[in-house]
């Protein structure tokens, strides 16, 4: 990009490793107890990477992994287009959590306290640490992406027209609904809960602020945006489908009625995912070109992580400290590099 030097010395080089995992890679995830790298793949495996050893490989769909995430306690949730959830443990077997014919299971959650939930069509399924089936709550459309907020008291799904906030414990199930004309597909809420943002179709983000119900439009994009982030402390939400970082403010107000702030841009190539630090005001972003840049938000300050090649960035992943990103690409290429102190 137009901020690094001119011949950069990707830090992948000296602090990582990479591999072909032959197929595309859907989704990265690193376990919660901090044991391993998880990667869901186009062929319907799912593979482990530990330091040090070879990739471990999972049989886990008959079809393609169509989304994973990091499990409740440990290991990796995975759903699959035979309409299977699949719990895939650190130490590389295939569990099945539950099956839902042949519908596919596109977007999966869990959250830390033992939740799951998978989208199915128009339904999002809730379930306990166990697997057990805790309630089905049922959209007016296909769901196009769920999240928990961060105390998994609620659930968010976005659909055609808006999106739905639901309360998990609640004895009646009547959700919240968000309305905003057009189709919703990744939602992401902010730390606190206050927020909920959602990509749409139409190549721009929109957003509620859930306290007035207050409508926030954010758009101007030249791609549809496929990746949202919030930082740790939520003052910043980093977006893909541009040819840089859009990152909005969502202090003092904004992000209504101000502009973004982008980052990390200047070569005409769209950025495809973001994640920011888990802990740090830092966001690492990947382009279609297969380049990750990892930057830093209040001096701008690019650090290569991995040169263009391998197909485009299709996942990008912290662990929960901080100290290891993990990148994926179309083609199968995956890499993960150490950035903790040395």
């Amino acid at each position: 990009m137009s901020t690094t030097a001119p011949a950069p010395d990707f830090l992948i080089n000296g602090r990582g490793t990479s591999a072909d995992l032959g197929a595309w890679v859907v989704s990265l995830a690193f376990g919660r107890d901090g044991r391993g790298l998880f990667a869901g793949l186009g062929d319907g495996t799912v593979r482990i990477a530990q330091p040090g050893a070879e990739w471990r490989v999972v049989e886990a769909h008959d079809g393609a992994v169509l989304s994973l995430c990091a499990d409740a306690k440990e290991g990796a949730l995975s759903g699959g287009d035979d309409g299977r959830l699949i719990r895939v443990p650190f130490e590389g077997t295939a569990e099945e959590v539950a099956r839902y014919g042949s519908k596919w299971i596109e977007h999966v959650a869990a959250h830390e306290t033992g939740l799951r939930a998978c989208a199915v069509g128009k339904a999002v399924h809730v379930l306990d640490a166990k697997g057990a089936a805790l309630k089905s709550l049922a959209h007016p459309s296909t769901v196009g992406g769920v999240a928990f907020d961060g105390k998994g008291k609620r659930v968010a799904a976005s659909h055609y027209n808006g999106a739905s906030l639901w309360f998990v414990g609640a004895k009646e199930d009547k959700p919240r609904v968000l309305e905003w004309k057009g189709s919703h597909h990744a939602i992401t809420l902010s730390p606190d809960g206050t927020h909920v943002v959602t990509a749409m179709q139409e190549a721009s983000l929109h957003g509620w602020r859930l306290a007035d119900g207050q409508h926030m439009r954010m758009s101007g994009y030249p791609a549809k945006t496929h990746s949202l982030s919030f930082t740790a402390r939520g003052k910043w939400l980093a977006t893909s489908g541009a040819e840089a970082v859009v990152l909005w403010p969502f202090f003092g107000g904004g992000p209504m009625g101000k502009a973004p702030t982008e980052l990390a841009g200047g070569d005409g190539v769209i950025c495809t995912r973001v994640a920011c630090h888990p802990q740090h005001e830092m966001v690492a972003a990947g382009f279609e070109d297969g380049l990750v840049l990892l930057t830093d938000i209040g001096s701008g300050r690019v650090l290569p992580i991995a040169p263009p090649g391998g197909g485009g960035i299709s996942a990008l992943v912290w662990n929960a400290n901080g100290t290891l990103l993990a990148f994926g690409t179309e083609e199968g290429r995956c890499g993960i590099v150490d950035l903790s102190k040395r």
